[in-house]
């Protein structure tokens, strides 16, 4: 595996366009990437309300819950 430092020297050995594409890439697959982790919690979300077990209230219920939960 490249360390970071020679990732980025290999980066700046590539040519303009290359580099270019290069930013394209790894902004689509980061996009995507995202849009699957939104989608596996918006599952898991109603995957809990369907089966009762997702929490409801207002906020500052759920932020006594979660914070006393968290000690």
């Amino acid at each position: 595996m490249m360390t970071l430092q020679e990732m980025c020297d290999s980066f700046e050995s590539l040519s303009i366009e290359e580099q270019d594409q290069f930013f394209d890439s790894i902004y689509k697959r980061r996009t995507e990437n995202r849009r699957d982790e939104i989608l596996a919690n918006a599952q898991e979300v109603f995957k809990a309300v369907e089966t009762g077990t997702a929490m409801r209230g207002t906020f500052k219920e759920l932020k006594s819950y979660l914070l006393q939960t968290a000690n």
